[in-house]
């Protein structure tokens, strides 16, 4: 029996207009049969730190009143084997020209979606893949991604992708972990630095994973894989 694995995707600064130079996707990644146990362990580190189960843990909300609570989350996603993390970082979204390569933004932004989530989709797997729910548009997206993805991989029976589907993050601890670790990304990769608790999340990133966050990973890497996306230099 093939294995069934779960990804949850989200994004920062992806719309064409937010005046923002850096973009970032996400993918976090774990078995079907052990999201319910990671689930479970991710509310009870809330629990611990005096968190009501329904708060929605965001990159936007980090402070330093809460900056141990979210270092432990960081920890859970290192120390727990079955979690992985894919980023890809575009540097200068701004640079994009989409009329020269006859796209739109959202064409471009699913060929994005498609290069964070080939290295992930393996044909001996079945993948489910999870998007933030957004807005009323969110199904159509999921929808167009699952094409996408399919016929990338000829899976026209959609047997490696079983589908894509819009979650509200806020019921879902995985997603809010994914938001988290794309934050963390961003945030480096922009060069702010107006916030000591999130400054501190971003080292603590780096001492557990030994990257720099700014530079590509071997293709190969599973726990954090990187992509430092760099098309609009060589046409893609």
């Amino acid at each position: 029996m093939p294995n069934i694995i779960n990804i949850y995707c989200d994004e920062s600064c992806h719309l064409e207009n937010d005046g923002k130079q850096v973009m970032t996707l996400g993918a976090l990644t774990c078995p079907l049969e052990k999201r319910k146990e990671i689930s479970v362990r991710l509310r009870e580190i809330k629990e611990k730190n005096g968190i009501p189960l329904s708060t929605e843990i965001k990159w936007t909300k980090v402070s330093p009143a809460k900056l141990d609570f979210y270092s432990q989350w960081i920890d859970y996603f290192f120390d727990d084997d079955d979690l992985a993390f894919r980023t890809v970082i575009i540097p200068n979204k701004r640079a994009l020209d989409h009329t020269k390569f006859n796209q739109s933004h959202d064409g471009w932004y699913y060929k994005m979606l498609f290069t964070l989530l080939k290295v992930i989709l393996r044909p001996e797997d079945k993948h489910r893949v999870y998007i933030d729910y957004k807005d009323t548009h969110s199904g159509q997206k999921a929808n167009q991604l699952h094409q996408v993805l399919c016929n990338s991989r000829y899976d026209f029976r959609q047997e490696i992708i079983e589908f894509v589907q819009p979650v509200d993050s806020a019921e879902s601890e995985l997603m809010q972990l994914c938001d988290l670790l794309i934050g963390v990304v961003g945030y480096h990769n922009r060069g702010l630095q107006g916030s000591a608790a999130k400054l501190a999340l971003v080292e603590r990133v780096k001492q557990r994973s030994g990257l720099s966050l700014d530079r590509n990973t071997l293709l190969a890497a599973h726990k954090v894989n990187i992509l430092k996306w760099e098309g609009m230099q060589n046409g893609e």
